[in-house]
């Protein structure tokens, strides 16, 4: 049997729970340390996870017991961190987004790289199984030619949830509704319909008056396979609704909303299409009104296949790399509500954008 997988976190926040109750729910696995600048949110976790403190990143990284690093800090801090991880020799899991650049992103795959450590990140609603047998439609051409793709996020988030941290306020930290709640959903149409080619988006603020940041974003998007789509997203909506991906083809159209399949119909049914109809469960939360309003089920499956790809060549099941595609959609979002204008591909960084 494999040795047990020891996991340190850094990051005392809101995520962190979610990581660490993961870590506890994995076979093979075990969390041994947090750190955190806020020393009394790292004691307080520590606390309640059974976990070391260490006074800095640094006692963390050094520590033989820990062999995966979760990334859980503000956005921005994401690239220190990780590259500090691969020099250390650990491997890790960041949070979305991986970085706030391309440029970041491809540095941090390069380092993990050269370190020959894993490097996965936790897009985890790609777990989800209503999402696999979305992706499986459209792999083996059930859906036909892929018309549409849309993402409808219409959330909630009082004004206190933008004031109780310092950088949930600001944009350049990676805290607009766009890349901060958006990053997943927009992910999860690329993984299903990507890459894009073309896209025209407008941000605003429509809720949150002070906040110098968007709370609402439109996006139209096109796809290199031909299919266009709507990205909508906002926290300014009370009470929030659950989130909605629709795919719709010549020949099917299969809408998942919160995590469960709403329509699944196709011009050749099959006898599997009844039990697919029910997969997911309607009563899980998945964080519409409230920033903690959901479960760590997919959490657990990033982190367990972490444990299992250990020691093998295997690649993780969300390597970095296959999120790079989703981060240029959250880029050209900025940069064409910035300029006005549309942005096409190749994506550049501009950090004048944010």
């Amino acid at each position: 049997m494999k040795n047990e997988i020891g996991f340190g976190v850094v990051g005392a926040g809101l995520i962190a729970p979610f990581h660490l109750n993961a870590i506890k729910d994995s076979v093979g696995g075990r969390g041994v340390g947090i750190f955190d600048i806020n020393k009394e949110a790292a004691q307080k976790m520590a606390d309640q996870f059974d976990l070391k403190v260490y006074d800095s990143l640094e006692g963390l990284l050094a520590d033989p017991e820990i062999h995966v690093v979760c990334v859980a800090t503000p956005n921005h801090l994401h690239r220190d961190i990780v590259l500090a991880a691969a020099a250390a020799g650990k491997h890790v899991l960041t949070e979305k987004p991986p970085a706030m650049s391309l440029a970041e992103t491809d540095e941090m795959i390069a380092a993990c790289e050269k370190a020959g450590v894993k490097f996965g990140c936790f897009v985890q609603c790609r777990i989800r199984k209503a999402i696999q047998a979305m992706k499986q439609a459209v792999d083996s051409g059930r859906l036909g030619t892929l018309l549409r793709a849309d993402a409808y996020m219409k959330w909630f988030r009082p004004l206190e949830y933008y004031t109780s941290d310092g950088w949930r306020g600001q944009r350049q930290s990676g805290s607009g509704v766009t890349v901060a709640q958006g990053f997943h959903y927009i992910d999860l149409l690329q993984y299903l319909a990507g890459p894009a080619v073309r896209l025209e988006a407008k941000m605003e603020n429509l809720n949150h008056p002070g906040i110098a940041l968007e709370d609402d974003a439109v996006a139209f998007v096109e796809y290199a396979n031909g299919a266009k789509g709507i990205i909508q997203l906002s926290t300014a909506l009370w009470p929030g609704t659950d989130i909605r991906i629709e795919l719709n083809g010549t020949e099917g159209t299969a809408i998942m909303v919160g995590e469960t399949i709403e329509t699944w119909k196709f011009r050749d049914e099959r006898p599997e299409d009844e039990e697919i109809r029910n997969l997911g469960d309607a009563s899980q939360a998945t964080g519409a009104g409230g920033a903690a309003d959901f479960g760590h089920s997919d959490h657990t499956v990033v982190v367990q296949d972490m444990i299992d790809c250990i020691g093998t060549e295997n690649e993780v099941v969300i390597p970095v790399g296959d999120v790079r595609p989703s981060l240029e959609i959250i880029l050209a979002m900025y940069q064409s509500a910035h300029r006005g204008e549309p942005v096409e591909w190749p994506v550049a960084d501009d950090p004048s954008a944010w």
